[in-house]
């Protein structure tokens, strides 16, 4: 499928995550913004997290490969659908980043041609198609 696009490249939206630190950490981080290393605090912990993920890279890339999974942003859209549909396919969304369901996909389709979806990240679609591939969705 050609519709794979990394996140680095172009980061369409964000999603929002809650963290708890203790008094002492959260001073250190204000401290670090305070003395100009960082332009606030989600900056230091962003620049955190993708230090992480790139010391892990490693271990990141052959998961992928064992659980082929498409890493960055995937697009759904009805016409990928139909054409799976046309060819008799199921196919098994495996997807690490944001994978997005074009509003226009109907339950009915989705339920044709969709066998199941794992998601480690967002999952962007309809109220109407999350219900009915509630069962399919990991």
């Amino acid at each position: 499928m050609t519709n794979v696009r990394q996140l680095r490249d172009k980061q369409p939206e964000n999603e929002k995550i809650t963290i708890n630190l203790g008094f002492v950490d959260l001073g250190r981080i204000d401290l670090l913004v305070q003395e100009g290393f960082y332009s606030n605090r989600s900056d230091l912990i962003r620049t955190a997290i993708r230090n992480q993920l790139d010391t892990h890279g490693d271990i990141v890339s052959k998961s992928l490969e064992r659980y082929t999974m498409e890493l960055g942003l995937r697009d759904f859209s009805v016409a990928d659908l139909e054409a799976a549909r046309d060819a008799g396919e199921a196919l098994h969304i495996k997807v690490v980043g944001l994978a997005r369901f074009d509003p226009d996909i109907t339950p009915e389709l989705a339920l044709q041609t969709i066998a199941s979806i794992t998601v480690l990240g967002a999952l962007q679609a309809s109220a109407d198609l999350k219900k009915a591939l509630a069962d399919r969705i990991k």
